[in-house]
């Protein structure tokens, strides 16, 4: 249980009524308890508060809730109000300190405390592992790895030899770090390979990966190693599900890559950049700081500008993409139309024709 005075101190916001209250949790006003604090901070929600149950409840600043309430919380910010309420209420993954037995950790690995080390996991030589760091089972850290201080990974990720992950990391299940790129040689066309090489030659990936601070991969991602230098995934940026970030990419800080995104070799990703969900970017992009690149948009061509909001296939500005829409709308009046001034004129020339 937690008290409302202390939910308003944690978020920074106000409150009025009896401070003392404490709350087992949140809910939507429709489905809230007497003891669960009702989320009552866009329209919907709120014009539900009326039948509720709840004796509490957080609302936007300046609108004015049930009068019978016990305590109720005001706020500037609802969706980083309901950030700090879930980590608050937040029922973390088991994870008890220590090294459990079952864990395979090379004797020149080095895991600072507190560190929570799951069962049935490979921690490779020479890897580090920072202070308050939860590892949970059937991970594997490779050769050389370093793990930055807090950082919460989940079953089954996998990370390469070399990587480099920064403070507070979140890696969901199964994702892959530091796989080697989808990189090969091939015959330019109509040329023969060299004598006695085959067609198609792998080219070996030598680099590495590089994640920032607070960064978080969803799962079933993967991120591939570098050719020679690193990729790149700048502090701050989160990537939903089922990202596939190629080798050699560079991306900024504070971006989001929604789920299906596949992102080719080489690409520049600027600051802030938006990637809807079922994107395909072709390889050696420039996107610049603060695009925006809608739900299935598939970006040829060489760059997407600053600031730019651009969605089909090809990509292309959104006003124009809008534009394109509209006439196609119109086509079937105009296809009527110019078939009706054809009868017209059909009816027009054999007139003239008869006189």
């Amino acid at each position: 249980m937690v008290r409302l005075d202390e939910i308003a101190k944690a978020l920074e916001a106000d409150f009025s009524g009896d401070g003392n209250v404490a709350v087992s949790g949140i809910n939507h006003p429709a489905a809230a308890s007497p003891d669960e604090l009702a989320l009552a901070m866009d329209d919907e929600s709120f014009a539900a508060l009326a039948g509720s149950r709840a004796r509490t409840a957080i609302v936007r600043r300046g609108r004015t809730a049930r009068t019978d309430l016990a305590a109720t919380i005001q706020t500037g910010y609802p969706r980083y109000a309901l950030a700090g309420l879930t980590r608050l209420f937040a029922r973390p993954p088991h994870s008890p300190p220590g090294i459990h037995p079952a864990a395979v950790v090379d004797p020149t690995a080095e895991i600072a405390t507190p560190a929570s080390i799951g069962p049935f996991l490979q921690i490779g030589p020479g890897a580090r592992i920072g202070g308050g760091a939860r590892i949970l089972g059937q991970v594997t850290i490779g050769a050389g790895a370093r793990i930055g201080t807090d950082a919460l990974i989940y079953p089954g990720a996998r990370i390469g030899d070399r990587v480099e992950i920064g403070h507070r990391v979140i890696i969901h299940p199964n994702a892959s770090i530091g796989a080697d790129g989808f990189s090969f040689a091939i015959p330019e066309p109509a040329t023969p390979p060299p004598p006695g090489q085959p067609p198609v030659q792998r080219i070996a990936s030598l680099g590495t990966v590089i994640l920032g601070d607070d960064v978080e991969l969803g799962a079933n991602s993967c991120i591939d190693r570098g050719t020679i230098e690193a990729t790149t995934i700048g502090s701050g940026t989160k990537i939903d599900n089922l990202v596939m970030i190629g080798h050699n990419n560079q991306i900024g800080r504070n971006c989001m890559i929604a789920g299906r995104v596949g992102i080719s070799g080489s690409c520049r990703i600027g600051d802030r950049v938006i990637i809807a969900g079922g994107v395909g970017l072709a390889d050696h992009l420039r996107v610049g700081d603060d695009a925006v690149i809608l739900a299935g948009a598939q970006v040829g061509g060489s760059r997407v500008a600053p600031g730019a909001v651009v969605i089909g296939m090809p990509a292309i500005p959104r006003d124009r993409f809008i534009e394109q829409l509209k006439h196609l709308y119109r086509l079937k009046k105009l296809f009527a139309d110019v078939a009706a001034l054809k009868a017209n004129s059909r009816v027009e020339l054999g007139g003239s024709g008869d006189a």
